[in-house]
C-alpha cells in the first residue's frame, strides 16, 4: 500500500493561515475516509479531522472554526486549510486513510509568536 503524501507546511506567524495537501498516487481520495492528524515530538499522533467518502467532515474541538477540511476529486487530493494559526498548533501533520495503512512522511509546520 503506498502511503498519502502531505505538502505544504513551513513557518508561520501566529495568527497566520496555511493549506496543506495530501495526495494519493495509489488511491482515490474521494472513495476512501481520509483523516489529518499531527503530532508533536514526544507526543502521541492526535487526530485532527476527516473527510468522509460521502462528504461528511468531523473535526476535533481545537480544529473547529480554525481548520476546514476539503476536497478536490479531480486532482485526488485532500486539503486542510489552518486558519488563525497558534504556536501550540506547531506539529508534523499527517493524512492517511481512516482504515489504517502506512504513514507517511508528514509536512512540517511551525508557528512563531
Amino acid at each position: 500500500q503506498v502511503p498519502l503524501v502531505e505538502s505544504g507546511g513551513g513557518l508561520v506567524q501566529a495568527g497566520g493561515s496555511l493549506t496543506l495537501s495530501c495526495v494519493g498516487s495509489g488511491s482515490t481520495l474521494s472513495m476512501i475516509d481520509i483523516g489529518w492528524y499531527r503530532q508533536v515530538p514526544g507526543m502521541v499522533r492526535e487526530w485532527v479531522a476527516t473527510i468522509g467518502s460521502s462528504g461528511v467532515i468531523n473535526y476535533v474541538g481545537f480544529a473547529m472554526g480554525r481548520f476546514t477540511v476539503s476536497r478536490d476529486n479531480a486532482k485526488n487530493t485532500v486539503y486542510l486549510q489552518m486558519n488563525d494559526l497558534k504556536p501550540e498548533d506547531t506539529a508534523v501533520y499527517y493524512c492517511r486513510p481512516m482504515t489504517g495503512g502506512p504513514w507517511g512522511q508528514g509536512t512540517q509546520v511551525t508557528v512563531s509568536s
